[in-house]
């Protein structure tokens, strides 16, 4: 997570409110998810190739993290944070 992050703070994948515990745990600066997180990745030049031609787009799921929490008693949204893989199915949010 962002250094700046403080608690109270929520956190949405694709819009959606998790909770701690039960979807989530804190570690650290990491969000730990008992899930696991579906990442895209890098498309290659032929996954490029096909959608500037127009021959094929890119439907892959890729699930967005975001932690809304408050700075200087000003609301703060850090979005599209990166996703890491840790062991097994979980993934861990790390720093920004």
């Amino acid at each position: 997570m962002p250094r700046s992050v403080r608690r109270p703070f929520r956190v949405f994948v694709n819009g959606v409110e998790q909770h701690e515990g039960s979807d989530y745990a804190v570690e650290g600066d990491r969000l730990v998810f008992n899930r696991s997180l579906a990442q895209e990745g890098k498309l290659g030049w032929w996954r490029w190739a096909s959608m500037l031609l127009g021959i094929a787009g890119t439907y892959r799921k890729h699930e967005n993290v975001d932690v809304q929490y408050t700075l200087n008693r000003k609301p703060q949204v850090a979005t599209g944070l990166p996703v890491e893989t840790v062991s097994g199915d979980e993934n861990a949010l790390d720093r920004e």
